[in-house]
């Protein structure tokens, strides 16, 4: 593991990294890389670095098993919630966490107790050039989350759109292979073992 001191924030990335189990080569490749950006990027965090930063999204699930999709409105594509963190912020999980609230309006979310805190997923993308930003990668640290109240969304400025979908419909909308491969997990940790 990569040396840092005892009071770095990124140490605790570097931790989540290395208890992750990646469910296929891509994915290790993607834990891999981000774990030598962080050890070699002190401002890998917010909207510091210009190459690249760590970002956190929610996979929100609620009972029926629906999956939250946005239409995000900057890259009119459909996304799970997710975004920076704020300054002073360095934990992945509270970062997908008040993204997922901010985003969706939902008042009652919590991690979903078949996954807990832990990172369901871990994905490396790249995000264009747009006006004044530079291409830059998103180092994504996924995680899941439960609303038992999924009528109470509120659609916020980033979205051109915000709504559920059922697991085997998300395919549909034209999603890369690294959310595919969350499908998988949620059918697999949390589909499965409630049925």
């Amino acid at each position: 593991m990569h040396r840092l001191p005892p009071d770095d924030p990124r140490r605790l990335i570097l931790r989540l990294l290395a208890e992750h189990d990646p469910a296929d080569a891509a994915e290790a490749a993607d834990v891999r890389f981000v774990s030598d950006f962080v050890a070699t990027h002190p401002r890998c965090f917010g909207k510091a670095d210009p190459v690249g930063h760590i970002t956190a999204s929610a996979f929100v699930l609620d009972p029926d098993h629906r999956l939250l999709m946005t239409l995000h409105r900057k890259l009119e594509r459909w996304l799970q919630v997710g975004g920076h963190s704020d300054p002073g912020e360095f934990d992945p999980a509270n970062t997908a966490l008040r993204e997922a609230r901010e985003e969706s309006g939902l008042p009652d979310l919590r991690f979903h107790p078949a996954i807990g805190r832990r990172p369901l997923d871990v994905d490396v993308h790249r995000i264009p050039a747009r006006k004044r930003d530079a291409a830059h990668d998103h180092l994504d640290i996924r995680y899941a989350l439960l609303t038992e109240r999924p009528d109470a969304l509120a659609i916020t400025d980033e979205s051109d759109d915000l709504r559920w979908f059922a697991l085997d419909a998300v395919e549909a909308l034209g999603i890369d292979p690294a959310v595919r491969r969350v499908l998988g997990k949620l059918r697999r940790r949390v589909v499965a073992p409630s049925r």
